[in-house]
């Protein structure tokens, strides 16, 4: 694969200190206001491993891998690539040392193509002007050595989030790098897109190039990982051989407690509990394509499919928020009219989307602003002004209710894990009258202990009498968190399945369009 080779470049043999660990960093520290977010961090990478770093939301890890890429300046510690110490001042000179990183958080430039991301800050040129030609057959050749379909003229804007996170995949490494860091890389793939990237990591590890593989997905440590590092409150707990590190002494590691079941049980859903939700024939062409349902209070209902099967489109249109779309939409047995996200609020539907960060919440306001941002006007004084005060204490009690981990009601939404920040996306739908909630991706790029709490709070909700729909890519936690699951294809509900009778292999072959 001549792109393998192209990426991987010269080695500079003569600067390895041949004893020496691929990548070393030692008593790092780091603080922000009122959080010491590391404490004393130290931790090797050799060449030719993958060293999987796990922790919760709010362990340290993202900013442990900022001060490495020389996007934090750490307030102690050391690095050293190669046996020599090097000062990482900024992401020019972390990528000279031939670091790479593919962040959680995709670093793409939404109005440029694919093919435009790919080159940006490495333009092939002809006569000082760029070279179009030969930036596409750049990226072009990129994406067939990874094995990826990728329109390569639309914005990225237009592409899903799992075909943006593959192009950052491609990006990262188009680039000569030998450490590589990637932060959630499979939370948007298939499971044939995430065998892909598996292909791509061994063969990055066979030619010697070290990797930092950083996942919630503790079912995939197994398949790639050489080493496990735990990270918890700032701090190394423990790093082990992955064979001798069984799944439920990492979880305990992590969070510093051992958890229940990774599911809890569902409530009983009583034969003639009321259809709370019910869907007649939706279409909105090209991705939904006559879709019919029904939801009981107190039940979960999972979409199960590959990625575009129109999974997202379908909670979507039922939310309001892809129209104009046609079909008939129930709440409690009476026609409602859906034409906007606004009037599906008022029926008591909210859509709790995928995107928390771009579209859930506002970064820049604070908890007690993002929870009460949907209803301002209930807290409007007789002056016609926010009565702060009751904002505040109604952001105070769902904050109990919930166990949000935040210091302060006006913490900005910015500053929270993952898990805390979808937990303030509850919140503002709580705080309302919602009764149908649309939950896609519930637990995307949040760690263990807070899945198990979204878990619960799902669990929860039905069991006070709301009616849930639910897409996820894990399949796991579809059929673990669902009554009943749909496996979806072409925009359409192709087979129901009870929670009995549903199996991966089952599910996943219908999804796929195969028999049985």
């Amino acid at each position: 694969m001549d792109f393998f080779r192209d990426a991987l470049g010269e080695r500079r043999e003569n600067t390895i200190i041949a004893s020496a660990p691929l990548l070393e960093m030692r008593g790092v520290a780091k603080a922000f206001p009122g959080v010491q977010a590391l404490s004393g961090v130290s931790f090797s990478l050799e060449r030719g491993e993958i060293l999987a770093l796990v922790g919760e939301n709010g362990a340290g890890k993202s900013t442990l891998m900022k001060i490495l890429a020389g996007g934090l300046a750490a307030d102690a510690g050391e690095i050293f690539v190669d046996g020599h110490r090097a000062k990482i001042d900024a992401p020019r000179t972390a990528e000279r040392l031939g670091i790479g990183m593919i962040y959680q958080e995709f670093n793409l430039v939404p109005q440029l193509s694919a093919v435009e991301n790919l080159v940006l800050g490495n333009e092939p040129t002809r006569r000082g002007l760029l070279d179009t030609a030969s930036a596409r057959e750049r990226a072009q050749r990129i994406f067939e050595e990874l094995g990826i379909e990728m329109p390569l003229d639309l914005p990225v804007s237009q592409l899903s989030v799992g075909r943006q996170q593959l192009v950052e995949i491609a990006k990262a490494l188009s680039k000569q790098a030998r450490i590589i860091v990637m932060d959630e890389p499979t939370a948007s793939l298939t499971e044939n897109e995430i065998e892909r990237l598996f292909a791509i990591v061994r063969r990055l590890k066979a030619a010697g190039n070290g990797v930092i593989y950083i996942s919630h997905r503790l079912e995939e440590l197994p398949r790639i990982a050489d080493r496990v590092t735990i990270l918890r409150d700032g701090r190394i707990i423990e790093t082990r051989p992955r064979e001798s590190f069984p799944r439920d002494e990492i979880v305990s590691a992590m969070v510093g407690r051992r958890l229940e079941a990774q599911y809890p049980a569902l409530p009983e859903v009583a034969e003639n509990a009321p259809v709370v939700l019910e869907v007649r024939g939706l279409v909105r062409p090209p991705a939904v394509n006559g879709v019919s349902l029904q939801v009981r209070a107190g039940e979960i209902i999972g979409f199960a499919g590959l990625v575009g099967a129109g999974r997202t489109e379908i909670l979507r249109a039922i939310a309001g928020a892809d129209v104009p779309r046609t079909g008939e939409i129930l709440v409690d047995a009476k026609s409602v009219r859906v034409r906007s996200p606004i009037d599906a609020i008022r029926e008591g539907i909210v859509f709790i989307t995928e995107d928390r960060k771009a579209q859930g919440l506002v970064l820049g306001m604070g908890v007690r602003e993002n929870v009460t941002l949907a209803h301002l006007a209930r807290f409007e004084s007789r002056a016609r002004m926010l009565d702060r005060a009751r904002e505040t204490e109604e952001t105070q009690r769902m904050i109990r209710e919930l166990a949000i981990r935040t210091p302060s009601t006006e913490q900005l939404a910015r500053n929270l894990s993952g898990g805390t920040q979808q937990k303030v996306v509850l919140a503002k739908w709580l705080l309302g009258t919602a009764r149908i909630l649309l939950f896609d991706e519930p637990t995307r790029g949040i760690d263990v202990g807070a899945k198990a709490e979204i878990h619960s709070l799902m669990v929860r909700l039905a069991a006070d009498g709301a009616a849930i729909v639910m897409v996820s890519s894990e399949l796991p936690e579809v059929l673990g968190m669902s009554h009943r699951i749909y496996a979806v294809r072409g925009g359409r509900l192709v087979r129901e399945f009870t929670r009995e009778e549903a199996t991966p292999d089952g599910v996943m072959l219908a999804a796929a369009g195969a028999a049985a």
